[in-house]
C-alpha cells in the first residue's frame, strides 16, 4: 500500500481473516442479534503516512507493509461485521485503520475470540483493539495504550418491569460478555455482598448474544461498556432502557505483547498523534463517541 491512505465513507475494503464462529451468520454459524448495519456515514480527511513515526516500528513490521490486528467482531459499534457479513466495521476498526495509515501500513483485521486475543500477541498478531478496558491484571500479561475512555452501564427491559435495583443486582439474570470487566465484577460480587443470593451469571462469547438474550427475556439485565450499552438500546428501537449511571470509567487500550516495547512505543506515538490532529476525534465523532475522547495517549498507565 502506498504512504497515502485515505479512510473512506463507503465500506472499505479491509481484509479479514476468520477462525471459527463469531456470533454472526458466516461458515454455518448463526447471528442471534439484532440486523447488521454498515454504521454512520463518515468521510474522513487523507491521512498520511509520517516518516518519524514509521522509522519508530520494529523492521520486522515495516518489512511486511502490514499490521496485523486482532479484534473480536460481535461488540457494536465498537467493533463488529457490516452488513455484507464479512467486513470489520466499527469505532475501533476505523482508529486501528488510521494508526495503521500514519504507519504507512495495509490494515489486516484478524477475527478472534475475546479471550483469546492476548494470548495470541506477538505470535499471531502485532496488536490488538477490542475495547480492552486497562487493568491491573491485563497490564501485567501485556503492554497497553490508551485512547480512549468509558464506564460500565446496565440496561434493562424498556419500563424496568420488574423493577431492578442497579444498586442491588443479588438474585438478578444478568447477560455478560465472557472474559470482560463486567464479567469478572459480577463474579466478584457474588464473592462479597451477593454470597447469599448471587447472582445468575450468563455469559456469553459475543455482546450480541447477551443483547439478544436480553430482548428475548431468557435474561432480566445486561451490562456492558457503556458505549455498548447505549448502541444496544439505540438499534433495539424502545424494547430496552439503560439503567442506572455509568460507573467505574477507565481508559480502553491498544494491545501489544509484552516481548514488544518497540511496537508498543509506537502506537504510542501513532495515537498521540491522531489526539493531537483532531483526526481521533472526528472519528469518535462520526460514532456519537465524542464523551470517550482523552487528551493523551499513555503506555501502561496506572490506573
Amino acid at each position: 500500500m502506498c504512504a497515502n491512505h485515505r479512510l473512506k465513507a463507503n465500506i472499505r475494503a479491509i481484509t479479514i481473516l476468520l477462525s471459527g464462529c463469531l456470533g454472526f451468520t458466516l461458515g454455518g454459524c448463526t447471528y442471534a442479534s439484532l440486523e447488521l448495519d454498515n454504521g454512520p456515514e463518515r468521510t474522513f480527511p487523507e491521512i498520511n503516512a509520517v516518516p518519524e513515526i514509521q522509522a519508530l516500528l520494529p523492521e520486522r513490521i515495516r518489512e511486511t507493509g502490514r499490521l496485523s490486528i486482532a479484534s473480536e467482531l460481535t461488540y457494536p459499534p465498537m467493533e463488529y461485521v457490516g452488513a455484507d457479513g464479512r467486513t470489520a466495521i466499527g469505532l475501533d476498526i476505523d482508529i486501528a485503520e488510521a494508526v495503521a495509515a500514519v504507519f504507512g501500513l495495509e490494515p489486516v483485521v484478524q477475527a478472534a475470540s475475546f479471550d483469546s486475543i492476548i494470548p495470541g500477541l506477538g505470535a499471531r498478531y502485532d496488536l490488538g483493539v477490542s475495547a480492552f478496558t486497562i487493568t491491573p491484571e491485563r497490564l501485567a500479561a501485556v503492554n497497553m495504550v490508551s485512547y480512549l475512555s468509558a464506564g460500565s452501564q446496565l440496561a434493562v427491559a424498556a419500563g424496568n418491569p420488574l423493577v431492578i435495583d442497579p444498586d442491588y443486582l443479588c438474585g438478578v439474570k444478568i447477560a455478560v460478555q465472557t472474559g470482560t470487566t463486567q464479567h469478572q465484577e459480577l463474579q466478584d460480587l457474588n464473592t462479597l455482598e451477593c454470597r447469599l443470593d448471587p447472582i445468575v451469571i450468563y455469559p456469553f462469547d459475543s455482546q450480541g448474544d447477551a443483547t439478544a438474550n436480553l430482548i428475548g427475556g431468557r435474561v432480566e439485565a445486561m451490562y456492558a461498556d457503556s458505549p455498548i450499552t447505549a448502541y444496544a438500546v439505540e438499534r433495539a428501537e424502545g424494547v430496552l432502557m439503560e439503567l442506572g449511571d455509568i460507573i467505574d470509567a477507565a481508559p480502553y487500550g491498544f494491545v501489544i505483547s509484552e516481548s514488544d516495547a518497540e511496537l508498543a512505543g509506537a502506537v504510542q506515538v501513532a495515537l498521540q498523534y491522531l489526539i493531537n490532529t483532531g483526526m481521533l476525534a472526528q472519528i469518535a465523532h462520526a460514532w456519537g463517541s465524542e464523551d470517550a475522547l482523552i487528551t493523551t495517549a499513555q503506555l501502561n498507565p496506572e490506573n
